[in-house]
C-alpha cells in the first residue's frame, strides 16, 4: 500500500510515518469500465488515488445533461479539497471509463494530519498552487478560444513529437465534453483537419501530417499539458483551534 501511495505526487514528498498512518486507513477499490464509484450529492468523507486506468468525473445538468469535469490518470489524486469542508458532499459523479484501481483514502484523518505539520502543508499548497494556474490557463482557453482552437491544441500536447501516430486515451465524445465542445462539432473539426490534410485519423489512432498547420491553430490558446490535469484543490487547513 505505501509503495502505491508513494505513485501520487500528493503523497511522494511525505514521511514514512505519514505514509502508515494513511496506509493503515487506506483502502483498494477495483471497478469495471463504466462502473460508479460515487454519485453527485453523496456523502464525501474520502478521496482517491488513481492506480490504473481512468476515471471519468462528470457534472449532470437538472435536465440530465453530462458535462465531463476531467478525466484522471494513473498517479493523480481527486476530492481531496473536500476534506477541508464541514459535512461535504461530492459536486460531481466519478465513473471508471475502463477496468481501474483506486485507492480510498480517509477525507477526516488526513485532514487532521495536516494540522499537525506546517511543512506537509507548505508542500501540498505548492503543488495546489501549480494546479491552480493550469487552470486558470484552460478556464481562458475555453472561455476567449475557438472550438478549433482548443481541438488542436489537445492534439499537439498529447502527440509524441517523433511525428508517429498516436492514440486517442479517452472515447472521442468524452473528450468533445470534456474540451467543452458539442460532440458534433468535434466530429466536423476532425473531418475539416482531415480534409485539409493536417491529420488522418482511423478509429481512435490519429497521425498528424502538417504540424506546422495544426501550431498555427493552435498557437492562441499556449495549451500545457498541466492546463489538462487539474483536479479539485483548495488551500490547507487553519491549525486546529484558529481561524
Amino acid at each position: 500500500m505505501i509503495d502505491d501511495l508513494k505513485r501520487g505526487i500528493l503523497f511522494e514528498r511525505l514521511s514514512e510515518k505519514q505514509l502508515q498512518r494513511i496506509a493503515q486507513r487506506a483502502h483498494r477499490i477495483h471497478l469495471q469500465a463504466g462502473q460508479s464509484l460515487f454519485e453527485q450529492g453523496d456523502p464525501a468523507d474520502r478521496f482517491y488515488l488513481v492506480l490504473k486506468g481512468q476515471i471519468k468525473l462528470y457534472r449532470l445538468s437538472p435536465a440530465g445533461d453530462e458535462k465531463v469535469i476531467e478525466v484522471v490518470k494513473p498517479g493523480s489524486t481527486f476530492a481531496e479539497a473536500l476534506m477541508f469542508f464541514d459535512h461535504p458532499h461530492y459536486p460531481v459523479g466519478a465513473e471508471s471509463l475502463r477496468e481501474s484501481e483506486v485507492i480510498s483514502i480517509d477525507a477526516r484523518d488526513f485532514a487532521g494530519m495536516l494540522r499537525e505539520s506546517v511543512e506537509t502543508c507548505f508542500l501540498m499548497m505548492g503543488d495546489m498552487s501549480q494546479r491552480l494556474r493550469g487552470l486558470i490557463r484552460e478556464i481562458d482557453d475555453i472561455s476567449l478560444h475557438s472550438a478549433t482552437c482548443r481541438v488542436a491544441g489537445y492534439l499537439l500536447t498529447h502527440s509524441p513529437e517523433n511525428g508517429e501516430p498516436f492514440k486517442l486515451e479517452i472515447p472521442k465524445q468524452i473528450l468533445a465534453s470534456r474540451l467543452s465542445v458539442k460532440a458534433e462539432t468535434f466530429s466536423r473539426i476532425i473531418k475539416q483537419l482531415n480534409e485539409q490534410n493536417i491529420l488522418e485519423v482511423s478509429g481512435s489512432t490519429v497521425h498528424i501530417r502538417n504540424r506546422d498547420a495544426l501550431e498555427t491553430l493552435a498557437d492562441t490558446c499556449a495549451y500545457t499539458k498541466d492546463s489538462l490535469e487539474s483536479t479539485f484543490r483548495h488551500p490547507c487547513p487553519p491549525p486546529a483551534g484558529k481561524a
